[in-house]
């Protein structure tokens, strides 16, 4: 219920590239967010995805998230998983063009899960390297498997807790930052706080799912005004972070 209502609020708010006057922003939106070419990528990101949702193997994993609201086991299908949990085949195309139009050199994705939105990352600029973290050995294990099955080779996963593995690779800095799991206010704001001194002027935080709950929703005001941040856009499934000194300080609300 709470994210029905939060969505007629976006609709009735939020709008598409016409009145959005940053240059940078414009470009985004129009020639990123709204490209309409059909790229070659987007059969293996479809075909990936599919022989997940075929897989009918259970497994038993370990979340140190904020849970599903789906499953009440901790024994799943790995095909339910995909299906319900893991990034759709929409938001891994959304995926490939960011990392295509940016081209960042250094990408890291918090929650690989299966595997989806790593792949997505990895092809969108395969001179770039992605690292991700995956708090399940189990769902690990499956996503490893996956991605050396159709050859992404410009990543590499890393199993931990977010907490434990992030400051092993905050020296570095960051051109792409995916963040999808651990739904929950205080670790968002936590990993926001911890991933600043890796940030740069031209680097893009994306946090997933900014309306899976109030908690979620509150995080994200708190990114909005945080000092720091110059830009963000409300896509409603995706909340996009800008660091971009030259900007003036705006909050977009955009339809993807």
């Amino acid at each position: 219920m709470y994210q029905s209502i939060q969505y007629i609020k976006f609709l009735l708010t939020s709008t598409n590239q016409h009145g959005v006057h940053s240059p940078f922003v414009y470009d985004l939106i129009t020639k990123c967010f709204y490209d309409k070419v059909s790229y070659p990528a987007y059969k293996s990101l479809k075909t990936y995805r599919n022989s997940l949702l075929k897989n009918s193997d259970t497994i038993q994993i370990t979340d140190y998230g904020a849970g599903s609201k789906r499953f009440k086991s901790s024994k799943r299908r790995v095909g339910h998983i995909a299906k319900t949990s893991g990034t759709t085949l929409h938001r891994a195309q959304l995926l490939f063009r960011l990392a295509h139009y940016l081209k960042p050199k250094r990408s890291l994705e918090l929650g690989t899960s299966l595997g989806i939105g790593t792949q997505a990352i990895a092809l969108g600029n395969l001179e770039g390297q992605v690292s991700s973290i995956e708090g399940s050995p189990e769902i690990a294990a499956i996503a490893a498997q996956q991605l050396q099955d159709f050859g992404i080779q410009n990543q590499q996963l890393k199993i931990g807790r977010f907490e434990e593995q992030l400051p092993q690779l905050n020296q570095q800095q960051w051109d792409l930052i995916f963040i999808d799991g651990h739904h929950q206010k205080k670790p968002t704001l936590q990993y926001f706080e911890t991933l600043l001194p890796s940030v740069h002027n031209n680097t893009i935080m994306i946090f997933d799912d900014i309306y899976w709950s109030k908690g979620m929703t509150q995080a994200w005001e708190n990114i909005k005004q945080h000092p720091k941040v110059s830009v963000t856009i409300d896509s409603f499934f995706w909340g996009l972070v800008l660091f971009r000194k030259e900007q003036v300080k705006e909050n977009f609300k955009i339809r993807m």
